[in-house]
């Protein structure tokens, strides 16, 4: 670790050269145009969480802070994963408060001592961050409760949000005091923080990112009820990698994606990628595994044979089930035990030979809810004692204090079953935990007076709503809400021949063994650098404000167009092609209203009667559409339904392509497409003459997608043998004859110019989406390939800023707008004789 100097405000970073350094007060311009990583680095994983993994204390008579690393955090554990060498620097809060005027020589401490950064929130901040929206707002709402009235949580707060978005730049302000952010690998952890990758990415373009999400993700129904659900997610998709505990989460992240931002996400070769203004923000599913070794390390502790014993005596003669959980209302610890009063009353045999033991752990928040939870737990168990104990027997003993880790892996050694009946929850590893403990070790083995060398056996009883269940497919899997299934399990649990206790055992325990906490973090890092590795190979432009703000990440050589630029061609130039898309380009593609405006009649009739000019719309509308729309622009060329339809001017006579003879295949489509369409509620056909397109845009985004992608599959097997081509577009699906193409128009055009001796000097196409790629792709090929007198004057230009084979890019229809209004006027300035120049629309 580098030398800081003595500033918790103000620490300093290494950069790219050995020995310089920079203060991060400045606007970080220098990393943000930084194209190539530098020669000299200093590589580190940076860890952010809540909570530094860290114990504090403070001698009361000298007044002086002692630290230690917490070695059952999972962020200290998680450093077994990387290698020998890797420099691990951890950003987060202590859980003890430290006065304003130590922090400083605290924050030394910690830094050169510990690797630890500390961020000190000031009290009445960390109180609306953390008890306010993080476990006010966000946990329950994650854990599928809304706040439908006052007794159900607290309706939302846009204070304690606004101390959440404040809470976060601070922590994201510590991890740019030690971040090289051309090297460094920054890992975000958790609800707490999932709007700070915005500040990262904003100050730094190609920071190296990561975040994983340990609890659950709640569904799209759900999660939209947030009102600050878009900032959250444009949040979360600043990172390059998020990680789920399960594929249920993922799922319905990617859902929330498509529903609210309209993204749409891909699977290539295992990996899932969402397609983010250029970037590829790529979703990984990887549940956390456990520490094993500090598990056998605890087994081994004097302390647990001693309390194995203890709890052997006290239980003899008896079979024990485990529960272990945090005192809240998502554990579902009333239905456990209304499913052991169901156990015991249809098994009356099961009467002083079987005990449930519940270990409460100390709730990490207070409220109402919390009390209800705990009353009714006593209440419950008071009830079965007095139904089903007897002297010297409570069928329910409740452990309600801290209990040390040596005590519980007693209980858990000794237990016949674990149960974890949460009715929502993140990943829960009791279960793992459990496990490990039944595997035991020589010196448990001993304290148990068991032989090493016998099979061991377990049995678990989990909920199917946890993140864990879909690990363990040996464990008995429940609906925590069905009491009386519940009991069947317990039930099953204790009867289970040991043969079958000792296979399942075995499974769950190879697993556990290869897939603990060092292969998940070391997992999540390879996938992390693996993201991350084209971040040089591109351009990055920040654009947005505030938590809107993102990355647009684009090829080096793409630009927007200059007016000036491509004005300054226009004029030397004489033998002129422009090809215009419609909808999208010249004409808003959300409009109603589709004519085109009385403007943009206007400006293509200035441009068509410029004699150097030949003006053509290229559009997959249909010809009858286009021609009453364009009645007045009596040289303008049009290009319909992608083509198939050709003229030159208004006095023109329609041109066919000779692409297809005839259109049975539409016999065989229609049906198929008429099937999607009733099953698609939202969702019509609309019929060509040459082609025939499914819209699903106002159909519900995610299920329109999947009918999309199942159509165009049923569509390519059904029409394998025609001489068609079903392709997907912008909520469209589309069958049409091969070879008609976009593309195909402005080949042609440039073709028969060539052929009549005018070859074009000046060739410029404007569109908005995938169709315009052909055409963009097209005048390419072809100015390479035709005999040109001289290499034209080339302009490709998509509509908004995105991945695209055009060269430049204009922002919207307005700039298309301005930039043709200019080119009239040029025109209309000065006459340059005769040469055509025709312009196309979509």
């Amino acid at each position: 670790m580098l030398n800081f100097p003595r500033s918790p405000r103000s620490l300093q970073r290494m950069i790219s050269v050995s020995g310089i350094f920079s203060n991060t007060d400045g606007d970080g311009s220098n990393d943000r145009d930084s194209d190539a990583p530098s020669a000299v680095c200093h590589k580190k994983k940076i860890i952010v969480a809540n909570f530094l993994p860290l114990h504090a204390q403070k001698d009361l008579k000298s007044s002086k802070w002692s630290f230690s690393f917490d070695e059952d955090s999972l962020w200290f554990q998680m450093k077994d994963g990387f290698s020998i060498n890797t420099e691990v620097v951890y950003v987060g809060s202590l859980k003890v408060d430290v006065d304003a005027s130590e922090q400083e020589e605290v924050s030394q401490k910690l830094l050169e001592e510990f690797n630890c950064v500390p961020t000190f929130l000031p009290p009445e901040l960390y109180k609306k961050f953390y008890h306010g929206f993080c476990k006010h707002h966000l946990w329950p709402l994650f854990h599928y409760m809304l706040p439908m009235c006052p007794d159900h949580g607290i309706r939302f707060d846009k204070m304690l949000w606004q101390a959440y978005v404040s809470a976060n730049k601070i922590f994201a302000d510590k991890v740019m005091e030690v971040i090289n952010p051309e090297e460094d690998y920054v890992w975000v952890h958790d609800y707490h923080l999932m709007v700070l990758p915005t500040f990262l990415r904003k100050h730094y373009y190609k920071v190296k990112l990561g975040f994983f999400l340990h609890g659950p993700f709640p569904s799209s129904e759900i999660y939209r009820t947030l009102p600050v659900r878009d900032e959250i997610l444009k949040a979360l998709l600043n990172a390059d990698l998020i990680g789920f505990q399960t594929f249920d989460y993922a799922r319905h992240f990617l859902s929330c994606c498509s529903r609210m931002l309209g993204l749409d996400y891909e699977s290539k070769r295992g990996h899932i990628g969402l397609e983010y203004f250029g970037r590829i923000v790529y979703i990984k599913i990887l549940p956390v595994g456990i520490h094993k070794g500090k598990l056998e390390s605890a087994l081994n502790h004097p302390s647990s044979s001693i309390k194995v014993k203890e709890i052997q005596k006290q239980f003899e003669g008896k079979k024990i089930i485990v529960g272990v959980d945090d005192m809240d209302i998502f554990k579902g610890i009333s239905l456990k035990l209304l499913a052991m009063e169901q156990l015991l009353q249809q098994n009356p045999e099961f009467g002083g030979k079987v005990v449930m033991v519940q270990i409460l752990n100390p709730a990490r928040s207070s409220g109402k809810d919390v009390q209800e939870v705990k009353k009714e737990t006593y209440l419950i168990t008071k009830r079965i004692n007095s139904i089903f104990g007897f002297p010297g027997y409570e069928p329910v003993v409740l452990i309600d204090r801290y209990v040390p880790f040596y005590e519980k892996t007693a209980y858990y050694s000794l237990a016949e079953c674990c149960i974890v009946n949460a009715v929502r929850d993140g990943m829960n590893l009791i279960p793992y935990d459990y496990i490990v403990c039944r595997q035991g070790t020589h010196k448990m083995d001993e304290a148990l007076g068991v032989d090493s060398q016998s099979p061991h056996a377990s049995t678990i009883v989990i909920s199917e709503f946890i993140g864990c269940s879909p690990s363990l497919s040996g464990a008995i899997r429940v609906n925590p809400w069905d009491v009386e299934a519940v009991a069947d399990a317990l039930n099953l649990a204790l009867t289970m021949p040991d043969l079958e206790k000792q296979l399942r055992h075995e499974k769950h325990y190879r697993y556990i063994s290869s897939h603990d906490v060092a292969y998940w973090s070391r997992s999540f890092v390879q996938d992390l650098e693996r993201a991350c590795k084209d971040h040089y190979n591109k351009s990055c432009r920040g654009i947005g404000f505030g938590l809107n703000f993102r990355i647009l990440s684009l090829q080096p050589s793409f630009r927007k167009l200059s007016n000036e630029h491509i004005i300054s061609a226009y004029k030397r130039t004489y033998r002129r092609v422009i090809f215009l898309d419609y909808d999208g380009t010249v004409v808003p593609q959300t409009s109603i209203v589709k004519t085109p405006s009385p403007e943009v009649v206007s400006v293509l009739n200035n441009l068509c009667n410029d004699p150097k000019n030949t003006v053509f719309i290229v559009s997959g509308r249909g010809k009858d559409s286009l021609s009453d729309w364009f009645a007045q622009c009596e040289n303008l060329g049009i290009a319909a339904e992608h083509g198939y339809f050709m003229r030159w001017s208004r006095m023109s006579n329609w041109e066919t392509s000779s692409f297809v003879a005839d259109f049975d295949w539409k016999k065989i489509a229609e049906p198929v497409v008429k099937s999607y369409a009733e099953a698609t509620d939202g969702s019509y056909i609309e019929t060509k003459e040459s082609a025939l397109v499914w819209h699903h845009q106002y159909a519900d985004p995610f299920f329109g997608s999947c009918q999309a992608k199942e159509l165009l599959d049923h569509l390519e097997n059904v029409l394998a043998n025609e001489p068609v081509v079903a392709k997907r577009g912008q909520h469209i699906v589309e069958v049409k004859p091969q070879g008609v193409t976009k593309g195909l128009v402005a080949e042609k055009v440039l073709s028969a110019m060539i052929s009549r001796g005018k070859s074009p000097d000046f060739v410029m196409c404007i569109g908005d989406d995938r169709s315009d790629e052909d055409m963009f792709e097209s005048i390419s090929r072809t100015a390479s390939s035709l005999s040109f007198r001289s290499a034209p004057e080339m302009f490709a230009c998509t509509v908004g800023q995105k991945p695209s084979k055009a060269r430049y890019y204009l922002d919207d229809i307005d700039d298309v707008l301005a930039l043709l209004q200019g080119l009239a006027i040029a025109s209309s300035l000065k006459s340059r004789g005769s040469a055509e120049v025709q312009v196309s629309f979509k």
